[in-house]
């Protein structure tokens, strides 16, 4: 379904934002924004906790901007939180909270999967240009790096190091002198090392910042007239200036420049620190500023899901391809294990579930390629630690439960509620492999699926059962796998015409 109106909220480890946007052409165009300085990097304790304070500020932000949102379909709107919830120990317990203040599913996302959005995002705010962008993002709590070219990126890699922690960490009584900023950099150039070597090598053209660090320091740095020649964006020499004239002053409070916000000074050292050891590493000398970032990205890629060209599918074509996966076997198990869930839905299945049940077909055998015994629980793994473009961290733990689930034992799934339609899938999934278990293309018999109560129903033509004594032994096996976890499962034998 395609919308007229969407909406991104950015929960970043700084600021929340909320971007509501109008649908025309394939293009966005903004209609409302939202910002909240919510500071959530700033509550997180030495153990990891967010603590109290922090998360009572996010729930006041989301709850307005759930106000805004209110009366928008859920598949208009997509939420996703970065660093902060990522690296917090009580993200589990603070995540409903969230989506209840909201009244929408929040998404958290892996580091370079918010790489590749901020990427999209500023991308489709800059000229058109057939050269190589290097787009840098310095967030709240990590810092993402991504060189690609028009609309596509590649290479990305998201740094734990963000203008929040570096500020709390080198400069928490705000004061600021020549050792601490030094120190701050030196942190930072030890970070950006480990990916400099590689950035450098594919190259670029045009350096690109974006979001509300780099915006801040370009405001400075233009209002101030601190860049040679009246250039505008950020320059290596206007950032020598700025770093000068902090020190001078010895905290950002005590900075008298036009151009800085009140919300942004807290954090205004960390972000000049992160900058200037990325301007050092990488040899730069201009970067130039971009109004897009990981909102208007997040916006882009929900308009390509609504005209098919869903991220998602491409990175399972990818890891079919990365891990050499049988197409013909998996093609088979697919449309099995659609046909049984149309038949368990009456034609009704979820489009959640339609997209799940498909990705876990197609990617069910990739842990063959590290060994054939317990395929089932490598390729889990993989797919929970993989980086997977387009997907978010719970979207990762659902497919890898569902091809956890494609074979063994069901006591494994234990955590996963009784109501929860996974079930139905995980049944589909297992019944497509045993049906699809000879990897070939004979004809499959007369077969069909019912949901019963607590269970399922297997109907399978009575001669073909006789005639493959293998398979049919594997199905009534099943019975007893699903009897462990307390449902029903019966295999029923019906003569052809019944």
């Amino acid at each position: 379904m395609i919308y007229e109106t969407v909406a991104a909220v950015d929960m970043g480890s700084n600021s929340f934002r909320l971007q509501v946007g109008r649908v025309v052409d394939d293009q966005i165009y903004p209609l409302d924004s939202l910002k909240a300085p919510v500071r959530l990097a700033s509550g997180l304790t030495l153990d990891k906790m967010l603590d109290s304070a922090a998360q009572q500020r996010a729930l006041d932000a989301l709850r307005l901007f759930g106000e805004r949102l209110r009366g928008l379909d859920q598949g208009a709107v997509r939420a996703v939180a970065t660093n902060a919830l990522r690296v917090a120990k009580n993200t589990t317990e603070f995540l409903p909270l969230a989506e209840a203040a909201l009244g929408f599913p929040i998404e958290i996302i892996a580091g370079r999967e918010e790489a590749r959005l901020i990427y999209i995002g500023a991308s489709h705010s800059l000229p058109s240009a057939a050269h190589k962008r290097l787009v840098v993002d310095i967030g709240g709590g990590s810092t993402e790096f991504i060189i690609g070219k028009r609309h596509e990126p590649l290479m990305m890699e998201s740094l734990y190091m963000g203008c929040v922690s570096y500020s709390l960490r080198f400069f928490p009584d705000r004061k600021i002198d020549k050792k601490r900023l030094r120190e701050a950099q030196i942190a930072a150039a030890k970070e950006i090392e480990l990916i400099a070597h590689d950035y450098r090598s594919l190259g670029w053209k045009e350096a690109v910042g974006s979001s509300g660090s780099a915006r801040a320091i370009a405001d400075v740095l233009e209002l101030n007239s601190l860049n040679p020649n009246g250039e505008s964006g950020i320059t290596r020499i206007g950032l020598d200036k700025l770093c000068s004239l902090l020190v001078k002053a010895g905290s950002a409070e005590a900075l008298d420049l036009p151009g800085v916000k009140s919300d942004r000074l807290p954090v205004l050292p960390g972000g000049v620190a992160i900058m200037s050891a990325i301007f050092e590493e990488l040899d730069i000398e201009r970067m130039t500023y971009s109004d897009g970032a990981l909102r208007q990205g997040v916006l882009y890629d929900l308009l390509g899901r609504f005209h098919h060209h869903d991220m998602r599918d491409a990175t399972v074509a990818h890891f079919r391809r990365r891990y050499q996966v049988e197409r013909d076997q998996v093609e088979r198990v697919e449309t099995v294990a659609l046909s049984a869930l149309r038949q368990l839905s009456g034609g009704e299945a979820g489009e959640d579930d339609v997209h799940f049940l498909t990705w876990a077909a197609r990617l069910h055998e990739i842990g063959i390629s590290i060994a054939h015994n317990a395929h089932h629980k490598h390729g889990a793994y993989i797919l929970t630690y993989a980086d997977m473009p387009g997907f978010s961290k719970k979207d990762q733990a659902r497919l890898a439960m569902l091809v956890l689930g494609h074979r063994g034992k069901l006591e494994k799934l234990g955590s996963l509620p009784a109501s929860d339609s996974a079930w139905n899938l995980i049944f589909c999934l297992r019944l497509a492999v045993l049906l699809s278990r000879t990897r070939d293309d004979r004809d499959l018999p007369a077969w069909q699926v019912t949901p019963l109560g607590n269970g399922f129903v297997v109907e399978i033509d009575a001669a073909w059962l006789k005639a493959n004594p293998w398979t049919a032994a594997a199905l009534n096996e099943e019975g007893g796998i699903w009897k462990q976890i307390g449902r029903y499962y019966q295999v029923r034998a019906v003569a052809a015409g019944d």
